[in-house]
């Protein structure tokens, strides 16, 4: 019995050592000039699709199932049929644009000095880039993985300048919506026109706006939220600050159906 253990010990480990450097060959921790080149090639479809209005285009650029969109005034697009809505929604995009759409920002369009190439490097779901899309520093935070159609973004989170100059980062804008529950399917999607008054479609005709929980840095500082009830007419009006132990909501304003009003929309 003393022989069999010592047998079957000896096999194991000789087993062990043989499969080691072979399973760490399969790991990868850069990318190739092909792979970049690729990377490369999806931001600038993205950028004719976004501006283009190619809707279903754009949403075939994310990862199905889980690739979304992110920003402050746009929420967590993450359903394929929310990322072709909030593309139709651009001004541009209507019927009858107006002569001059400021829609959308960050796009790295427009005259003077060219802004920095992007920032491709591996990382553990595949790549990660930083964009900078403003002339203020202004950034797209993207995550890419590679898919049996290629290259897709498992998420594009912004970061504008005026959140930039906040020193808020996408870490920051994730924590908040965990601690308000926006993941779990409480808040309607917003509509309305640009830059005016927003709500879910029950109160408010227009295009889609926001998924769920809409952001914006606070006037004093923090973090503004706005957010319809599902199934309920009333909303919420938060304020989240960041304390030494995370985001906390500092206050948070019920405002039941009876009672709705526009909400108060952020200063530009």
């Amino acid at each position: 019995m003393l022989f069999n253990r010592r047998f079957v010990w000896a096999a194991l480990a000789v087993l062990t050592l043989a499969w080691a450097p072979a399973s760490s060959a399969q790991v990868s921790s850069t990318l190739s000039d092909k792979d970049r080149t690729e990377i490369l090639a999806l931001l600038a479809t993205y950028r004719t699709a976004l501006l283009g209005c190619h809707a279903e285009q754009y949403a075939d650029l994310f990862a199905t199932p889980g690739g979304y969109f992110s920003s402050g005034p746009r929420g967590e697009v993450r359903t394929r049929e929310d990322l072709i809505d909030m593309t139709l929604g651009y001004d541009r995009c209507m019927p009858n644009p107006p002569a001059a759409s400021a829609e959308p920002t960050g796009t790295g369009g427009g005259r003077g000095p060219a802004l920095p190439p992007p920032v491709i490097e591996w990382a553990p779901e595949g790549a990660k880039g930083h964009i900078i899309n403003t002339r203020g520093g202004g950034y797209y935070d993207d995550v890419y993985v590679k898919t049996p159609k290629g290259w897709r973004f498992k998420s594009r989170n912004v970061i504008s300048d005026e959140e930039l100059a906040a020193k808020l980062t996408t870490p920051d804008f994730v924590e908040i919506r965990q601690l308000a529950g926006d993941d779990h399917g409480h808040y309607e999607n917003l509509y309305g026109q640009y830059k005016g008054v927003v709500g879910p479609r029950s109160l408010i005709s227009g295009p889609f706006r926001t998924a769920g929980l809409r952001l914006a840095p606070a006037p004093g500082g923090g973090v503004a939220g706005l957010a319809y009830l599902r199934d309920n007419g009333g909303r919420y009006e938060d304020l989240y600050i960041k304390t030494p132990q995370g985001w906390r909501i500092k206050e948070r304003k019920y405002f039941p159906p009876a009672e709705l009003a526009p909400p108060a929309q952020p200063k530009k």
